[in-house]
């Protein structure tokens, strides 16, 4: 195998290679190189055998994956790929042989296996679908399922909506196109940020594959081939967001065990068998004892919560007799085999919308918004992926497996977006996706970046930070309404409220005001926490682990915070009173100068968290705020460190693709003490761009040693 690897001066990988498969193997193996300690933790998380090297902490994720089949889905994905697209299967597997190929040198430069004592293990032919399925199988946030489920049965029917994303909302990105029209070029503009989790190293691989049958540049997952959601062919581009669908059900399943093994009892009345086995998960300093979990399959899919009762004991019947009873999850790659690889060779290979058109047809997994324009004037705005078409409880709480009236019947057409004026907005608002989710996020953002570009005439690629950086929390209003009917305060709440009222609503790091608002939100939110009408569910039912963060009170309370304020009624809850309790509460307790960035500080998660406290970074303060365009989330009255923000910025600019512009919150490369391990951080945190270099003259080449290589 021969490949040409250049670098920019942040690090950024280009590769050049005769042949596609030629370049999937050497993306496979430059990202070994750059990102090993990366790979391997998400190989092991796919398997469910982190906790080995990892210790106790991360056993609530290897029984969750080895419950849910997320190896074995993976398997069967592949599998699939394999007799119905044998070219894709075969790129795949060139991208794995280059890892295989690379992980040696990576290792080598990664401290973290020294640390941990781990060993590389080889991938296989389906371990990329297993990194797609376990980076997404959470996304689309079923858990959210369990929580509707403790309101309904706590607070009752009417209580399904009160903690409702649409007030805020959950993860997401933000997206925008301008075309043409509205550019100085008379070519379209696509930019936006993903929002994520942050992680050390990073979520995306900045990247370039080149080879005669494209040239196409983009962000990457890595341990998967190809560019998928973010990337610019020089004649077309595309971007994506989360649809926010609904496209995964939780099955409440009553389980019985008998002489033969484990039965469910199916919709028609007969209770069948449902394969059951014991696995085990090692686990680091567990003294030689490993974790046992069962492994149960029903008809509808892997039971991930719960257990069968002991034998001759009757399954309870519902929620109501047993709230922890077990729940199967049943979602679309379980059930067809499918990840939607199949569009990833195509999109590289596109040249026109209608190419990015045809490519999202075999999109599968996640539900996604997608944007895209090209140089010739087309644009798209359409959801792609897999929706089943079932009942409307589904789509709501946990459904019973034993009703009939709740299977998959079908998929659903994915709609298409219109443009308007000249502009395209996705921000997991109710757009295109509205017939095919339950909860979205609020408008705020949409409609924030919506007004910003109305704004001007005319916009550059150039002019883009200037959106993704905006600080406007429009979401603040309803607490701001609150404080202003406020009467017959003391001095300092009184003082207090009007420099709150006088406040711009920007959450800038450096804003002593947005500290202010703030800290009462957060009192608020735990005077309205510590409320009787919710203590029937402070103590959620005991779910797994993993599970956990969708059933905290706390969180939900801050981040419905909008919605609850506003409510036509809470339960006979005085709201004002506890308004002004908090109000005096941060009166009497606001340091003086506190700004927003003082407490609003970056809180990336890594695998291997440091051996002492103090190898960690200080990391730095942030502007933003959930609702912000510059969406950096803190939970309200938990905490005000931000663990999730933009897992990238892009813009992608249709008239010269050299004028683009790109960057990641830490660097290209996974290896601690790299020069590009954290370079890019100062221009993520300003807003800054790095430019992406597509001259070849203007890059760097990196001698690829054959020798560096492992052959086994």
């Amino acid at each position: 195998m021969t490949f040409d690897l250049y670098r920019d001066a942040h690090g950024i990988p280009h590769l050049r290679a005769g042949d596609v498969l030629a370049l999937a193997r050497a993306q496979g193996r430059v990202t070994a190189r750059d990102r090993a300690w990366q790979l391997e933790v998400e190989r092991h998380r796919v398997r469910g055998t982190t906790a080995a090297f990892l210790g106790r902490e991360a056993l609530p994720w290897d029984r969750f994956a080895r419950r849910a089949r997320l190896e074995d889905t993976a398997r069967r994905c592949h599998a699939a790929l394999e007799e119905r697209d044998p070219e894709t299967a075969a790129w795949v597997r060139a991208y794995v042989e280059g890892v295989n190929e690379g992980l040696a040198a990576g290792v080598r430069r990664a401290p973290e296996f020294a640390r941990t004592g781990l060993a590389p293990g080889r991938w296989e032919p389906w371990t990329p679908f297993g990194v797609w399925l376990g980076t997404h199988i959470l996304f689309a946030g079923f858990p959210a399922k369990l929580w509707r489920e403790e309101v309904v049965r706590h607070l009752g029917p009417e209580a399904v909506g009160l903690f409702a994303a649409d007030g805020p909302g959950t993860a997401g990105s933000n997206g925008w196109l301008v075309t043409g029209a509205r550019t100085a070029t008379g070519q379209a503009v696509i930019a936006g940020d993903p929002h994520r989790f942050i992680e050390e190293p990073g979520v995306y691989q900045q990247i370039r594959l080149a080879c005669p049958e494209f040239d196409v540049l983009g962000l990457a997952v890595p341990g998967v081939p190809g560019i998928a959601h973010f990337a610019h062919t020089g004649t077309v581009a595309w971007a994506i967001t989360n649809a926010m669908a609904d496209y995964q059900d939780l099955f409440r399943e009553r389980l019985r065990r008998t002489p033969d093994g484990v039965e469910a009892l199916d919709p028609d009345g007969t209770w069948r068998p449902a394969p059951a086995h014991t696995e085990s998960i090692e686990v680091a300093g567990a003294e030689g004892r490993p974790e046992e979990v069962e492994v149960i399959e029903t008809a509808r899919g892997p039971v991930v919560i719960g257990s069968p009762p002991p034998h001759g004991t009757t399954p309870a019947a519902g929620p109501e007799a047993d709230p922890c009873a077990p729940l199967a999850l049943r979602h679309p790659p379980r059930v067809t085999g499918d990840l939607g690889f199949g569009a990833l060779l195509p999109l590289l290979r596109a040249r026109r919308v209608a190419d990015v058109d045809r490519a999202f047809d075999r999109w599968a997994e996640p539900v996604n918004v997608v944007l895209a324009a090209d140089t010739e004037g087309g644009t798209l705005h359409r959801v792609a992926g897999r929706v089943p078409v079932r009942a409307a409880a589904n789509r709501v709480r946990p459904v019973p497996a034993w009703e009939p009236g709740h299977e998959w019947t079908g998929w659903h057409e994915t709609p298409y977006g219109d443009l308007d004026d000249g502009l395209a907005v996705m921000a997991n608002q109710r757009g295109p996706a509205a017939p095919l989710g339950t909860e979205f996020a609020p408008p705020h953002r949409a409609d924030r970046i919506r007004a910003l570009l109305g704004g001007r005439p005319r916009w550059r690629a150039a002019d883009m930070p200037e959106i993704h950086t905006d600080t406007h929390l429009a979401s603040a209003a309803p607490l701001l309404d609150h404080l202003a009917a406020l009467d017959g305060l003391a001095p300092a709440p009184a003082a207090l409220r009007e420099r709150l009222l006088r406040w711009d609503k920007r959450m800038a790091a450096d804003s002593a005001d947005a500290a202010a608002y703030a800290a009462v939100r957060g009192a608020l939110v735990r005077r309205l926490a510590a409320e009787p009408a919710f203590a029937v569910l402070a103590d959620p039912p005991a779910y797994p682990e993993v599970f956990q963060p969708w059933l905290a009170l706390l969180p939900r309370v801050g981040l419905a915070l909008e919605h609850l304020l506003t409510a036509p009624d809470l339960y006979g809850i005085d709201r004002p009173a506890l308004v002004r309790a908090a109000l005096e509460e941060t009166a009497a307790t606001l340091g003086e100068g506190a700004t927003w960035g003082d407490t609003h500080r970056l809180a990336p998660w890594r695998a291997l968290p440091p051996e002492a406290p103090g190898e960690a970074p200080q990391e730095p303060g942030l502007s933003g705020d959930h609702d912000c365009v510059l969406s950096t989330s803190s939970v309200p009255g938990l905490t005000d460190l931000a663990a999730r923000a933009s897992a990238a910025r892009y813009v992608w600019d249709l008239a010269r693709r050299e004028d683009s512009r790109w960057v990641v919150p830490f660097g290209a490369c996974g290896v601690p003490g790299d020069p590009h391990h954290r370079d890019q951080l100062p221009l993520w945190l300003t807003g800054g761009l790095a430019p992406v270099v597509t001259d070849w003259t203007l890059l760097t080449e990196e001698d690829v040693d054959h020798e560096d290589v492992d052959h086994e």
